[in-house]
């Protein structure tokens, strides 16, 4: 057993300062000046947060304070290639920048308003001076177009946080404006993790062939993204096989989220309150984050690729009509044709469910809406996905480096560890029933779209 791991070992009987002096002797902690290098532990002693399609700001450090500066302006976004939209972030992006610093520290924040109306900034869930709070018209004046405006206070607390304005609020949430703020504890952890996510949920109401966002849906929006991204261009949460991986989950959309994760039983350790006691970790495989509300997860890797996404399946799709006559189980054959009469290239879908859209979309049969994404997107080593918006994979493998953060590819499974087709008659076997099946006759099963790679012979 060397060094790190008999310090590892020993954790329980140290309390969280001596383990982080510790482990900064054993060199586990990289002396960088305080700047946040991925996979390697800051002079602060914390591993600093990858956010998957973000990053993080940087700060210079002014007569001991940390200053960071943060602008407010039009950007364009891209939700996934085939979709761009002109919306509102910071420093030119949505979301902005995570923003990073330890309890303890005093922090200056810049912020500059390149926007055509005025704005704030709140800093959801500190604790701080009530003048700094960042509520337009209670607090503060609004910061009006072309103004900078600077916030400055000593941070009291560690914990997931969230920062967005409170000026506007339902145009400019709606438009992307929003940014994680991750305070670690200057105390170290009992328990340090290994790689640490931040993760933003957010909601869009992107109409079919429009390229601005619309502020005022309420709740049937047609994007649901990970840091303003839809499946399949979020990236996926990369680990190596037995590392702690935390996964900081933020939620300013319209709507709560379960967020399920495959493969393992995790511990939701802590929130915008901080990490928890240890005795208040609860074992859980799905997590409801409601509006506002932060939530962190943590657990071991596993070797695999696994499915993190939220549960409400209309969360896990892009571009859906909600106003649609419901056509499972009806013959569309004859009126097909008279609706292309009128609509050229017209195709009838869903008699049988949809899972065909996604080939009719990647063959170019069903052209789209300029700027719109199709429903169901991704392709896996097995097939169509078909999911799109809130879903992306944790990738777990025995070789990545610390601080590699870049996409495996697909899982190798193990020789005989893949589910496999072992026969392609509906009649196969004897299994216990009960009820009349809608249909006894084999034939009116749809036959199998092409053949899967894994099959048994």
């Amino acid at each position: 057993m060397n060094r790190r791991d008999f310090l590892f070992a020993a954790g329980a009987m140290l309390p969280a300062a001596a383990i982080t002096k510790a482990l900064a002797e054993s060199g586990h902690v990289q002396h960088n000046n305080g700047e946040a290098t991925a996979g390697k532990r800051t002079g602060q002693g914390y591993m600093p947060v990858h956010t998957p399609n973000g990053w993080t700001l940087p700060h210079k450090m002014v007569d001991g304070v940390k200053e960071f500066h943060l602008v407010a302006e039009e950007i364009e976004h891209e939700f996934a290639p085939g979709s761009k939209a002109k919306c509102w972030g910071y420093n030119g992006t949505t979301p902005g920048p995570t923003l990073e610093a330890v309890e303890g520290d005093r922090v200056r924040i810049f912020v500059t308003n390149r926007l055509p109306e005025h704005t704030s900034i709140h800093w959801h869930g500190l604790i701080l001076p009530a003048g700094m709070d960042g509520v337009s018209g209670v607090t503060q004046p609004a910061i009006q177009p072309g103004e900078t405006f600077v916030y400055e206070f000593t941070l009291q607390q560690h914990g997931t946080h969230m920062y967005h304005p409170h000026a506007d609020e339902m145009v400019q949430l709606a438009m992307g404006m929003m940014g994680m703020f991750i305070i670690h504890p200057k105390h170290g952890e009992a328990d340090p993790v290994d790689r640490d996510y931040a993760i933003l949920l957010h909601n869009w109401a992107m109409h079919p062939g429009t390229s601005r966002p619309d502020p005022a849906v309420m709740q049937e929006f047609d994007l649901w993204t990970m840091n303003s991204k839809v499946f399949p261009a979020i990236d996926s949460l990369v680990a190596k096989t037995g590392e702690r991986v935390r996964i900081r989950i933020g939620n300013l959309s319209m709507w709560n989220h379960p967020i399920h994760l495959h493969g393992v039983q995790f511990h939701v350790t802590g929130s915008d309150g901080g990490r928890w006691l240890k005795n208040q970790w609860r074992s859980e495989v799905t997590e409801i984050v409601g509006v506002g509300q932060a939530r962190d997860i943590e657990f071991i890797a596993v070797p695999g690729d696994w499915a993190f996404h939220c549960h409400m399946s209309h969360h896990t799709m892009n571009a859906m009509g909600h106003d649609i006559p419901n056509t499972l189980g009806v013959d569309q054959s004859g009126i097909e044709s008279e609706i292309r009469k009128l609509l050229p290239g017209y195709m009838a879908m869903g008699e049988h469910g949809m899972a065909e859209h996604q080939e009719h979309t990647d063959s170019g049969h069903m052209r789209g809406p300029d700027n719109t994404l199709p429903m169901m997107m991704g392709k896996g080593q097995f097939g169509n996905i078909e999911m799109g918006g809130m879903f992306t994979l944790v990738k777990a493998r025995d070789d990545m480096a610390p601080g590699d953060f870049s996409d495996p590819g697909w899982y190798q499974h193990p020789s005989g560890t893949v589910a496999r087709r072992i026969s392609s008659s509906p009649d196969y076997g004897s299994p216990a029933r009960r009820g009349t099946p809608a249909s006894k006759r084999s034939e009116a099963l749809p036959t199998p779209s092409r053949k899967n790679p894994h099959d048994h012979h």
